[in-house]
């Protein structure tokens, strides 16, 4: 038996090391001790000896007892040692904090967007029908350029009633106000310009509404939507003889010049972006630097997420409405701080975040306060500078101190 013992921990040193072997050893001690107590429960039974009976059953509440012990949580303070090897199999790194600055970046996914505050939709103001296109899809346009010919009723009548208005009131100010009196005189004066504010508001152009007034233009009710900015064509969906309702959206023009790009960040995610924060944006691995320019105070209801517009410069016309864009705010803390990686934060049995302090006991547990989230880092606070920290490999330490062993090899 004993030279069995022997082997078996042998075995035991060379999968796990000592305290592996001795938890094995330790249950064969027991296994041993089981059959001596059973060979005693058979003698006693054959010697009808009921108080060996009774040792018996307190041997194995003593068993129960130890292994109702056993949990697979750790409590801060716990320790687990490791040898270089050990380590070296599980990736585990131990870093010295030292108080730092930290320039640090979040990230969001975002959307390229039209400038909505320099863009223009160009669309009739009364129910029309389609004559001529002058325009097409990525056409770069200049202000008051054609963009589509259209034919109107109510326009027509508007034109024939700013023809006669302009005759009298060319035919009143020639007579002069003393010749026609003030009724007359006001009269043709406030018919003039009421329907020429009625041509201004079907969006006739000041020179179509000069050549009615002079009776050079013929063709009463066709008129002619100009582009109001200098911007490119990103929308046409109509066709020739169509018949469009007032508000419908024939043209949309945009200054691609500058951009909006709209981030979308957690509901949760605490930041300060006020209006010029820095941030940078990456499309098809290019870089592109962008400036915060409104931050939205209403969480949406469909995707649950808080919008940020920020403003990117596009002289070279690269970016394009529609591009998905990887968004990155650029920080940087004011003094220095403690701070550690995500993945070296782990919770305790309690629920308490601890890391795991390297001492001359082991790594052992230790509870921290969390401060910013500083991006890839997480400050933290209840812990002495300089104090050797575990920064990679936590959760297998984590782990470890659970199972209360360490084995590289998984035996």
């Amino acid at each position: 038996m004993k030279t069995l013992i022997a082997t078996l921990m042998t075995l035991a040193l060379l999968a796990g090391g000592p305290a592996y072997a001795g938890a094995h050893l330790g249950h064969i001690h027991d296994d041993h001790a089981d059959h001596e107590d059973r060979d005693d429960e058979h003698e006693d039974h054959d010697g009808h000896d009921d108080h060996g009976d009774h040792d018996g059953h307190d041997g194995h509440d003593g068993d129960k007892d130890d292994h109702a012990g056993h949990s697979d949580e750790y409590e801060e303070g716990n320790a687990v040692s490791l040898s270089a090897e050990q380590r070296r199999l599980a990736g585990i790194e131990v870093s010295r904090l030292m108080p730092e600055y930290v320039d640090y970046e979040v990230y969001a996914p975002g959307e390229i967007k039209a400038n909505g505050y320099r863009s223009y939709i160009a669309s009739p103001r009364t129910d029309s029908i389609v004559l001529t296109r002058h325009a097409q899809l990525g056409d770069h346009v200049e202000p008051g350029q054609p963009l589509v010919t259209l034919f109107s009723e109510t326009v027509a009548e508007a034109q024939a009633a700013h023809l006669v208005a302009a005759a009298e009131w060319q035919r009143v100010r020639r007579l002069g106000r003393q010749a026609v009196g003030d009724k007359r005189y006001l009269e043709a004066r406030a018919n003039f310009e009421n329907t020429e504010g009625r041509l201004v508001a079907f969006g006739l152009s000041e020179s179509a509404i000069a050549e009615i007034a002079a009776n050079t233009n013929s063709d009463l009710g066709a008129y002619t939507l100009t582009a109001a900015i200098e911007g490119v064509v990103l929308s046409d969906d109509f066709q020739q003889g169509q018949r469009v309702e007032a508000g419908n959206a024939l043209f949309e023009l945009a200054d691609e010049s500058e951009l909006w790009v709209e981030a979308r960040l957690s509901p949760g995610e605490t930041l300060r972006l006020e209006a010029g924060t820095e941030a940078f944006i990456v499309v098809k691995n290019n870089r592109y630097p962008a400036a915060v320019a409104q931050e939205a105070h209403t969480i949406d209801p469909v995707t649950r997420t808080r919008v940020v517009r920020l403003i990117v410069a596009n002289e070279s016309h690269q970016l394009h409405s529609g591009m998905f864009a990887d968004v990155f705010f650029s920080f940087a803390t004011s003094s220095p701080v403690l701070s550690v990686p995500q993945e070296a934060l782990m919770r305790d049995s309690h629920g308490d975040w601890t890391v795991f302090k390297e001492t001359d006991e082991g790594l052992v547990p230790t509870e921290v306060e969390l401060g910013r989230s500083l991006g890839s880092l997480q400050e933290i606070s209840g812990i002495e500078p300089g104090t050797p920290v575990v920064t990679r490999g936590a959760f297998f330490v984590a782990s470890q101190i659970a199972k209360g062993g360490f084995d590289p090899h998984d035996h």
